[in-house]
């Protein structure tokens, strides 16, 4: 008899969200990124971590909101109203960096 996993269930040890996180093939993050208290330094982190990298498939700018995104969206409901809070104002700050228009 043949063994199988259903799509979407996970073996425990299968964590993908972290390998992309650490091993994305568009950037190469510092370590604890996310983790700082500053949104500006968040999008000026991951702003250098998008223009050094040789290996994204699109503009700098699309990768560096791409991975805050991906974060935020992982994170779910652990983050707490100040961290999303604090994400939040990085992509705000992200897009001062690069001259793009606020979101509303």
């Amino acid at each position: 008899m043949k063994s199988f996993r259903r799509p979407g269930i996970s073996r425990g040890t299968d964590r993908w969200s972290q390998r992309v996180t650490t091993g994305s093939n568009a950037l190469d993050l510092e370590p604890g990124v996310f983790r700082l208290d500053d949104p500006r330094a968040i999008a000026l982190s991951l702003k250098r971590s998008a223009e050094r990298s040789h290996r994204r498939k699109t503009t700098p700018f699309r990768s560096a909101m791409s991975m805050l995104n991906f974060f935020i969206n992982r994170a779910g409901k652990q983050l707490t109203d100040a961290q999303r809070q604090r994400l939040e104002a990085a992509k705000d700050e992200l897009r001062a960096l690069y001259d793009r228009p606020r979101r509303h």
